[in-house]
Parts: C-alpha cells; sequence; structure tokens
C-alpha cells in the first residue's frame, strides 16, 4: 500500500495522493486531491467483494477528505466494478469517462476476453449488486481542461489499450495513465477494441511529448516518472521508432 505523501508541483500548488490496491487484478484506485482535508477525486475504483468501497472510506476519513468525482480513466471493469456503490454510498454526483468507453459501462463484455468474460459471469452470479451503471455520468471528448476539487486537469485522449482511454495531467506535476503507461511496460492490445496501431500513435504523439519532470499514476504497479519511461520503456522507444508491434 503506497503512503500518502505531498510534493510541491509550484510555489502555489501541492498534489496529495494516496492509493487503495483492489484485491482483483491489482488496480491501482488514486485518490488526489490539492491538500489534505479536503476535496478529492477518486481514480478507478476496481473490484473487491463486495466491492471496494468500504477501504476507499476508510482512506478519505483517515485524511479527512471529501470526495466530489470519479475519473475513469478506460472502460475495462478492473477500473470501474465498485463506480455504483461508491457513489451510492458518498454521494458522488460526478463520473468522467471518455464518450468512447461511455458504452462499457452499461455492457462491460463488449470489451472482455474469454477470462474476463468467465470472471464477469461469476460476478455477476455472486455479486450482481455492484454491477450497475453509474448515475451522473459526464463524457469527456478529445481535449478538454477542467478544474475540480481544486486541481488543474488537463485529459488527452489516449487510444490503443481501448477506444476511450484517457491520460490525465494534474496541476503539471503528475499525470494519470491508467493502462495506456506502466512503468517499463504499456497496456495490453489484444483484447477486443484494443488496437496496436491506435497505442503506437498515442505513445508516439502524445505520451512522448510529455513533460519528464511528471510523477506517473499508473493504471496497475508502481508510479514511476516520464523521464525515466522516455530513456528506458522499450515499448515506448519502439513506438517513436515505428517499431510497436
Amino acid at each position: 500500500m503506497a503512503r500518502p505523501r505531498i510534493r510541491l508541483a509550484h510555489e502555489n500548488w501541492c498534489v496529495f495522493i494516496d492509493r487503495v490496491i483492489a484485491p482483483y487484478f491489482a488496480t491501482n484506485c488514486w485518490l488526489i486531491a490539492s491538500e489534505a482535508h479536503g476535496e478529492c477525486v477518486i481514480v478507478d475504483p476496481g473490484i473487491a467483494e463486495p466491492n471496494l468501497v468500504a477501504p476507499i472510506k476508510a482512506k478519505l476519513a483517515e485524511h479527512r477528505l471529501k470526495a466530489v468525482a470519479v475519473i475513469i480513466t478506460h472502460g475495462h471493469l478492473d477500473h470501474t466494478f465498485s463506480v455504483a456503490p461508491l457513489q451510492d454510498d458518498v454521494g458522488i454526483s460526478s463520473i468522467f469517462i471518455h464518450r468512447n468507453d461511455r458504452d462499457l459501462l452499461a455492457n462491460p463484455k463488449l470489451a472482455m476476453g474469454p477470462q474476463g468474460l468467465a470472471l464477469f459471469a461469476q460476478l455477476s452470479g455472486e455479486l450482481g449488486g455492484s454491477l450497475r451503471e453509474p448515475t451522473g455520468v459526464l463524457e469527456l471528448a478529445e481535449s478538454q481542461q477542467l478544474q475540480i476539487a481544486g486541481i488543474a486537469m488537463d485529459f488527452m485522449a489516449t487510444p490503443g489499450h481501448t477506444p476511450g482511454s484517457i491520460t490525465v495531467v494534474m496541476n503539471d506535476e503528475v499525470v494519470v495513465t491508467g493502462d495506456t503507461l506502466f512503468a517499463g511496460s504499456i497496456g495490453r492490445t489484444d483484447l477486443p477494441r484494443g488496437s496496436i496501431s491506435d497505442m503506437q500513435m498515442t505513445l508516439r504523439e502524445k505520451i512522448a511529448t510529455l513533460p519528464g519532470h511528471l510523477q506517473v499514476l499508473p493504471g496497475h504497479g508502481e508510479e514511476t516518472r516520464m523521464e525515466h519511461e522516455l530513456s528506458s520503456n522499450p515499448y515506448l522507444l519502439a513506438a517513436l521508432r515505428g517499431e510497436l508491434a
């Protein structure tokens, strides 16, 4: 479990970050705020039994944070499973997702391979109450700038892992990459609706243009820095050479 930390971004800004790691697929659920004891956004509440609400609420209570929005980096179930029950329990009114993955909130099976479909059948039988579409969904376009919970957010469409995958730069300090970019790796593109050609374009034209000082908060695994990934991530380097396959 990551330790909460304060990082100074600019003279008048800071970003407070903590996370809960979902038991299924070890998905990172990030809690991000402009300061401790204020408003926060929650990124990708994933799969747990019966859901991930209890550990998220424990973090909110520990840091005296108020969740005001959920950001979904893409529509795979391991990043969306607990959105509806969290919304019911905490009272979050705004759910952000790219419009190209919007339909996966209602029908996540559209982007699942055989393993995912088997898990979906299991979860539907055992934990069906969690598999509901949330309300208050706000669809993101290709590029948008918003201020949420006191944080300046630059949303960028980064298709490849799914058509509606997004990357979010927050306060010019951290970048939330979902399953587009990991430490030393990238998200898979072999599931339904994934695209290796879209991923190569995303990595070359969007991810590789991000500034090196950004701290990377990925959808799975540990944090990294853009400067490290730009110099050593083999998939990103291959994409820059036009050789990602």
